[in-house]
């Protein structure tokens, strides 16, 4: 297909022309679909008018911010192929994204600055003017707004990684804050079709891309954490089959399929306390080579510094993310509590 010229799949196209600017390509499929390659690594599919949208949904997919994280690129690469070849029809327009090309092609998590720390207009800020992973932030930006505007429909965003380091919980989303508002069952529903039963609520919102799409798009969205970190070929894609299948159906406008063990309920953790590199010789506490999800009895130190330091409250506390590795000012880790089952 055009789209893609000699290349056979997006995956392909999108590395060989990771950094390089090309025009908008638009193109449709036998059945009327409309597919166009709005920019590298970036497709915006849209089914014909006169076909039903059941759900009444348009659908936003991004992997790759991140781009050692690959096995989340490979799924979404793998259902682009099967829609392009016709294997199953498409019911709602989606906005499919890998982000941050230049670093997939590295195996790295980013070239010059963390992807996820640039949306909600963190772009713009003075110390990354001019970095190219600050223009793609805007671009994306820019694209999702373009996509919602032309798709008024309830907007969902899944932006879908892997982790860096191993998790008590292999499979865990995030919730991005905005006041008021609580996770739909049909969200649930999802989470827990694509094999996802952890769910973080998040206590305040951030510069990361779904974070974004929630807050300045009123999007439900959601970081989807998928797994272990591996280079391109070496995913065992079974253990993606998850949440493969349930973008699929999404994309079908198929009903959820009820919910059935072990898959039937969600564990549910609140943050309670945000570690912030201070600066006045910080000092973290937790081992470099932690898990996600292991918890810390009451009591014990954190972190602290010359004038300050946090310990686990009145009952037991898990961290999230811990990386003591980041400038002054940024998040080093989460510690959350368990918030009850839905």
């Amino acid at each position: 297909m055009s789209l893609f010229g000699s290349h056979p799949d997006w995956l392909s196209h999108t590395l060989d022309h990771a950094g390089v600017d090309l025009p908008e390509i638009k193109t449709h499929l036998p059945d009327g679909t409309r597919v166009s390659r709005k920019a590298v690594g970036v497709l915006d599919i849209v089914p014909p008018a006169s076909r039903a949208n059941p759900n009444a949904e348009a659908i936003i997919v991004s992997a790759g911010v991140h781009g050692n994280e690959t096995a989340p690129i490979e799924v979404l690469n793998g259902l682009v192929i099967e829609l392009l070849e016709g294997a199953w029809e498409l019911s709602c327009p989606v906005l499919l994204v890998l982000g941050n090309p230049p670093a997939m092609v590295a195996g790295d998590r980013f070239m010059e600055v963390n992807l996820n720390r640039l949306f909600h207009g963190a772009h713009g800020r003075s110390e990354y003017a001019g970095l190219a992973e600050a223009q793609r932030a805007q671009f994306l930006e820019e694209a999702c707004r373009q996509f919602a505007m032309a798709n008024p429909q309830a907007l969902r965003h899944y932006d879908l990684h892997t982790a860096i380091r191993p998790s008590h919980r292999e499979r865990f989303a995030l919730y991005p804050f905005v006041e008021g508002r609580q996770v739909p069952v049909s969200e649930r529903d999802f989470l827990l079709e694509a094999e996802v039963e952890t769910l973080l609520l998040q206590h305040k919102a951030g510069t990361t891309f779904s974070s974004f799409s929630s807050s300045l798009l009123k999007a439900e969205s959601f970081t989807v954490e998928l797994g272990k970190v591996k280079p391109f070929g070496q995913n065992d894609l079974r253990r993606f089959d998850g949440i493969r299948d349930a973008l699929r159906r999404r994309f079908r406008g198929q009903p959820a399929p009820s919910r059935k063990p072990p898959f039937d309920h969600l564990t549910v953790f609140e943050v309670v306390h945000e570690i912030l590199n201070t600066g006045k010789n910080f000092r973290f506490h937790i081992p470099d080579d932690v898990a996600n999800f292991t918890e810390y009895q009451p009591g014990t130190l954190i972190w602290e510094d010359d004038e300050t330091s946090y310990r686990v409250g009145h009952s037991p506390e898990a961290i999230v993310f811990p990386n003591p590795e980041v400038p002054v000012g940024q998040r080093v880790g989460l510690m959350i509590r368990e918030g009850g089952v839905r």
